[in-house]
């Protein structure tokens, strides 16, 4: 577990790196996580009880109101029941977790190891309290702790590492029974007539599905995804639960508006739940690598679909054997080497976003496989190459061509360390003058003078306990400040800053530290995109021989930043040579 400081040493640390912005960044006086527990404490604490007796009068009318003029009334029924319980869930460990902050620190000194210890155990009972609810309502509260294992830059570290480990690998299993009810609806008969054989036992589950082995009658073998029966009865109540939520903690403390993750669920879930619809989602992203990026398309690849026997709540597709790609031992034992792997990935995702604008918003280590491209496919050192393929494709977003090349050009920035086109770039993505400081720590990872700074190591995170504590002590902080940023961004760029974290850890699992290759890569292909949208742009021939000025100059800033990877690579293998040698 991390070291946590005191507030004094937070202030110290984090006022520094704010002295290091531009002079036009200005941002309010620091206010701390915990300060927001303890207010929320207070607030919850006293106005629980009309909360409660105002939504259980709310939730019983329109209950009556629903059943009364429903199709279905067994099914609407069942809903209204469900509801108030769950939200009368929410509400409980709500108010438990903000009691928990209030009393527990209740006359302890800011600063004192007693108070530190204190907090790190109040966080980590309210992390499991949270925990707990996620996996009693299950279904888009799974979903909601997924993101929340993601936020890194946002909330205490305790809370980041228990949704981290457990969201992604114990979520809520069907019973076979209650897959069997989805086999009949969606096709007609029982899973062992439509195949010829089926695993009964779930190989993976998630927050909406569960994934079966199966055999066809033709002898291929699959994996069949299987939707939660609970996730078609609730959605839209847990949804509207969750919305109702939001609003109140808004109403009650303004600066946390987290009202942009319910309306991104609102418009994602549905897509998410129609796997017809992520059927075509893969299939359109290996397209786009085969018209878009040849030069990859052997290395990316998603399972087939079996389209007969398919429905939006139900997929058949090619099962495929291979690494997740989280697993190292796997991965070498294939005969593939991880720093090919994770270039590979920066590769694919970077041609996503810059290129394609078509990008998978979910690469978490769950969702990716790693296998070799073929038998007979070698590197130059003799390892063999390897194929990323792609799993669950439901969560995809367009960014369309002025997002898309604005993005491309803020990246080109972070990469070359380029401040004024990291300030027009973010303003341009609405992050405004005020907080674009703030939007490219985010991104990265780094302080505003580390961003700026020209070393071609600049934008790499240290694998050091001091980084990730200055990491959560500029969450903690500025907490505001980043409710604010986040509020302002379009939600497009709102998944890439998910997709841009998910991407950060399956890197550092398959490094196992800090990759200068990986913004080599996002710096070739960002540049690239750039060039491109500007050669699509140009009004006359005359603007040609500046946009291959400009190309000149990217391709040799490139070259020197590779110079200076194969210098270091060089360095670090004579210093090794040197330890084993003494």
């Amino acid at each position: 577990m991390k070291p946590h400081m005191g507030l004094q040493g937070e202030i110290s640390v984090v006022d520094a790196f704010f002295q290091l912005t531009p002079r036009r960044a200005h941002f309010s006086r620091p206010l701390h996580f915990i300060c927001v527990s303890e207010m929320a404490a207070r607030s919850l604490w006293r106005s629980r009880t009309g909360l409660l007796v105002a939504v259980t009068a709310a939730c019983s009318g329109a209950a009556a109101a629903s059943i009364a003029t429903s199709d279905d009334p067994a099914t609407t029924l069942k809903l209204c029941t469900a509801v108030p319980v769950r939200l009368f869930r929410d509400s409980v460990t709500a108010a438990s977790i903000a009691f928990d902050y209030q009393y527990s620190l209740l006359g302890l000194r800011e600063g004192s190891e007693e108070r530190l210890k204190m907090k790190h155990e109040v966080h980590l009972r309210s992390a499991y309290k949270l925990q707990e609810l996620c996996f009693k309502n299950g279904g888009i509260y799974i979903k909601l702790g997924q993101y929340l294992g993601q936020l890194e830059y946002l909330v205490p570290q305790e809370y980041v590492l228990v949704m981290r480990e457990s969201m992604l690998n114990k979520c809520p299993v069907s019973s076979y029974q209650q897959v069997c009810e989805v086999f009949k609806k969606e096709l007609g008969d029982e899973p062992d007539k439509i195949f010829s054989e089926f695993d009964p036992v779930p190989i993976a589950s998630a927050s909406l599905a569960q994934v079966h082995v199966a055999r066809t009658h033709d002898g291929q073998k699959v994996a069949v995804k299987v939707q939660h029966t609970h996730m078609t009865d609730t959605a839209m109540t847990d949804h509207a639960t969750v919305n109702l939520i939001m609003n109140t903690l808004h109403r009650i403390f303004p600066t946390f508006d987290y009202r942009w993750l319910v309306d991104e669920m609102r418009e994602s879930l549905p897509k998410e739940l129609d796997f017809l619809e992520e059927a075509k989602n893969g299939e359109k992203c290996i397209y786009n690598f085969r018209k878009l990026s040849p030069r990859i398309a052997e290395a990316v690849y998603a399972p087939k679909v079996h389209w007969n026997l398919s429905t939006s709540k139900l997929l058949t597709m090619e099962y495929i054997d291979g690494a997740q790609i989280n697993d190292i031992t796997s991965i070498k034992k294939l005969g593939i080497q991880p720093s090919d792997v994770s270039k590979l990935v920066s590769h694919a995702f970077a041609e996503m976003m810059f290129k394609h604008g078509f990008v998978h918003c979910d690469p978490h280590a769950a969702n990716l496989l790693v296998r070799p491209i073929s038998s007979r496919s070698f590197s130059l050192f003799g390892n063999r190459k390897p194929q990323l393929v792609l799993l669950d494709h439901g969560l995809y977003k367009e960014l369309d061509f002025t997002i898309r090349t604005s993005y491309a050009a803020l990246w080109k920035g972070l990469v070359f360390s380029d401040a004024k086109a990291i300030k027009e770039n973010s303003v341009k993505l609405g992050a405004g003058e005020d907080l674009y400081a703030l939007f490219a720590g985010i991104m990265t990872m780094r302080p505003w003078n580390r961003v700026i700074d020209p070393a071609v190591d600049h934008l790499v995170i240290q694998a050091n306990e001091s980084d990730r504590s200055e990491l959560q002590m500029y969450a903690s902080q500025y907490f505001p400040q980043i409710s604010e940023l986040l509020r302002r961004l379009p939600r497009v760029i709102l998944l890439m800053l998910k997709t841009n974290d998910c991407l950060r850890a399956v890197n550092h699992a398959l490094l196992q530290g800090p990759s200068l290759e990986t913004f080599f890569i996002i710096g070739k292909i960002s540049s690239d995109a750039v060039i491109e949208a500007k050669m699509m742009e140009r009004r006359s021939f005359l603007s040609l021989p500046s946009i291959w000025v400009e190309e000149a100059l990217v391709e040799a800033r490139l070259f020197g930043i590779k110079l200076m990877l194969w210098l270091l690579k060089l360095r670090k293998a004579l210093s090794l040579l040197t330890l084993n040698y003494l």
